[in-house]
């Protein structure tokens, strides 16, 4: 029973965290995308501490003669371009969430138009040539319409991982409770087969000592 006990609350773990996450799929990107531009700028102002703390080291180890000439230099760090860009990043993250998401999958939309272009005309030069089926027609139209769904609802696209993934959960909810039902019928199964062995055990006669 503690093993199905266990089970039960992975399984009822999962469930509410997939109830959640297709209930609320579409707010869970935007926390996503903010929580990312959060971690970013926090590792930018990091970064960019640990420049100006180095600077300012290097700055103290410079060494002068009696004139006022430098003679010999701290090492001094190099300027965080990474970090200045983290930060920038950072801020359009937590922000703008809803516009950066947008603006990614209008980007996303415009190259799968144009590859699904290419491909069309690619077809139509093939079909000087040769006969080309319908599967091979398919596939960029398929690609097109992606992408203009893409176009129409970006923040519903975003959030389509996360409805496969609020699914899964569900799924694997399902299949532990399941689980955990086999082990539990399993567990009795064997103690009954060994509370058999034991009784047909007893019921075996002692053996006798003979002399010859």
């Amino acid at each position: 029973m503690k093993i199905f006990f266990s089970s039960l609350v992975r399984a009822v773990v999962a469930a509410i965290v997939g109830m959640l996450i297709l209930e609320y799929r579409e707010d869970t990107v935007r926390w996503i995308t903010v929580a990312s531009g959060i971690l970013f700028f926090v590792s930018g102002i990091i970064s960019c501490a640990i420049y100006y703390s180095g600077k300012r080291n290097a700055d103290g180890q410079k060494v002068y003669d009696a004139e006022g000439n430098l003679v010999s230099a701290g090492l001094s760090p190099n300027f965080p371009l990474v970090g200045l860009g983290s930060i920038i990043l950072g801020v359009i993250l937590a922000l703008m969430p809803v516009s950066f998401i947008t603006g990614v999958m209008y980007a996303l939309a415009a190259i799968l138009i144009l590859g699904a272009i290419n491909q069309f005309v690619n077809l139509g030069r093939a079909t000087r040539f040769c006969r080309v089926g319908l599967f091979y027609w398919l596939l960029p139209s398929v690609i097109l319409l992606v992408a203009l769904f893409l176009i129409f609802k970006p923040i519903e696209m975003a959030a389509t991982p996360l409805l496969i993934t609020g699914w899964c959960l569900l799924l694997y909810a399902a299949t532990e409770i399941i689980n955990g039902l086999k082990l539990v019928a399993a567990n009795h199964q064997r103690k009954e087969m060994e509370k058999d062995a034991a009784v047909q055990e007893e019921q075996l006669p002692e053996p006798t000592d003979s002399l010859s």
